[in-house]
């Protein structure tokens, strides 16, 4: 991997955050997210529901991608081992400031769950595995971390930024996925909820089109740019259909359903969609 595409991940991932990493990677910040993860595994009453955290799952899970793999001690694992159990599959490089930041808070996770979590680490570093599995002992992470190539990056959508952790419940269904730096508090009562641990925090299983997770996109009834308010029924079911297979040729691997959700900014998938919408409408 260059060191442009590092840069322009890293960058990536700073935008889907905004602000909020900015903040993150400072040491104080961090200080503040590792005392709220402390007082809710502490004292789990101190937040009341509606007042605390709120969390919001997708409607429409999606099955894990089926795959088998080495991790860097040479085990293989696959989603089958990991059957009954909450999952957080975070895709993350060395060479990343905000995935170095949250690796702490993954390591109590893991510390403090070992019976309801597994937390898998898909490093996406192009250099030699050594290194990986180098910077793993050093900073001590007690989870599995595995080498995620070209293949098992598409399969999950494409990782356009690092770190995407991707939330899974104890049946093998993605039911969050969050772009940049995690927020410790939310993730706890996520796993939490998930495993049917005690939690004050304000759940919801929110209607998901694609905003959530990228593969429901199909479910979108409106696509972000393209006026679909005067079409007929027909004709805005082909157009769906014609957005939710024809490929975004800006480079994502996404469709142009996907990559309208995922990036409204696209300069390419904009003009593909409407055009995709004039032919539908014409006649074409």
């Amino acid at each position: 991997m260059t060191t442009t595409t590092r840069a322009t991940l890293v960058t990536l991932g700073v935008v889907a955050l905004a602000g909020m990493l900015s903040t993150s990677c400072s040491p104080a910040a961090g200080a503040q997210q590792a005392a709220a993860a402390r007082s809710v595994r502490s004292d789990i009453s101190a937040l009341t529901p509606g007042k605390g955290v709120k969390i919001k799952f997708s409607d429409k899970p999606v099955k894990l991608p089926n795959f088998s793999i080495q991790d860097i001690n040479g085990r293989t694992i696959s989603p089958a081992d990991w059957t009954g159990k909450v999952v957080l599959i975070n895709f993350w490089a060395t060479w990343c400031g905000p995935c170095r930041s949250e690796i702490p808070e993954l390591i109590e996770f893991q510390k403090h769950y070992p019976d309801q979590l597994v937390i898998v680490g898909l490093s996406v570093d192009e250099g030699s595995p050594a290194d990986v599995k180098k910077f793993v002992a050093e900073n001590g992470m007690n989870y599995t971390v595995a080498i995620a190539d070209a293949a098992l990056q598409k399969a999950f959508g494409g990782v356009t930024a690092v770190p995407i952790t991707f939330v899974v419940n104890p049946e093998g269904g993605i039911v969050q996925r969050h772009v940049g730096l995690l927020r410790p508090d939310v993730t706890e009562h996520e796993v939490r909820s998930l495993a049917h641990l005690e939690t004050p925090a304000e759940i919801e299983f929110v209607p998901d089109t694609g905003q959530v997770l990228i593969a429901n996109a199909a479910y979108a009834t409106e696509i972000p740019g393209v006026d679909l308010a005067s079409v007929t029924t027909k004709q805005k079911e082909v157009i769906l259909k014609r957005l939710n297979t024809e490929k975004c040729t800006c480079g994502c691997d996404r469709t142009l359903a996907q990559c309208r959700i995922e990036d409204p900014a696209c300069q390419t998938s904009l003009p593909a969609a409407k055009k995709v919408a004039a032919e539908v409408i014409g006649g074409k």
